[in-house]
């Protein structure tokens, strides 16, 4: 079951609430949905994580992991899954990115040759930066909607399929 098994690899939640670190957090990381695995909570989560997956930030899961505990679900899911975004999958994930921008915005993309300098890169930020943010953006959007109606629909057909399990063993 996948649930038994994101179960296993989560941290101790007191472990974490005894941190010395973290008390600047306060009571919010007591909040039992912040660790608990149930449909809302796992597709919440997923809808986090993707989302803060397609920022162009850094520390990404510091993003998610705060905006876990306003929307209160699974905290450790929804930083795991900005992870998605790692420096293998960052540079293909972009560049699409920009090019829906591009296509949304109808602007010619243009990389016509690459300049490792600062002139280089503050000229190329005025024409790049809002075909990529909004191609940012529009992902995120998406991302976040069909990974959470996709676990949340998944979690349902799994326990329809346990039921249909029970009643024919009766």
């Amino acid at each position: 079951m996948p649930k038994k098994l994101l179960k296993r690899l989560m941290p101790d939640p007191g472990t974490i609430k005894n941190n010395k670190h973290l008390g600047l957090l306060g009571s919010r990381l007591h909040d039992n949905n912040l660790w608990h695995l149930n449909r809302h909570s796992a597709a919440g989560a997923f809808a986090v994580g993707l989302f803060c997956a397609w920022m162009p930030i850094p520390f990404q899961m510091v993003v998610a992991a705060m905006l876990a505990m306003f929307f209160r679900v699974n905290l450790p899911l929804s930083a795991a899954l900005v992870w998605l975004t790692n420096p293998l999958t960052m540079g293909p994930m972009f560049y699409f990115a920009y090019r829906l921008g591009s296509f949304l915005l109808n602007r010619p993309h243009h990389y016509k040759h690459f300049e490792l300098s600062l002139a280089w890169l503050s000229n190329a930020m005025t024409s790049v930066a809002p075909p990529f943010l909004l191609g940012c953006l529009v992902m995120a959007v998406v991302s976040a909607a069909i990974g959470y109606m996709v676990i949340h629909g998944l979690w349902r057909w799994n326990i329809a399929k346990r039921w249909k399990r029970r009643r024919s063993r009766q």
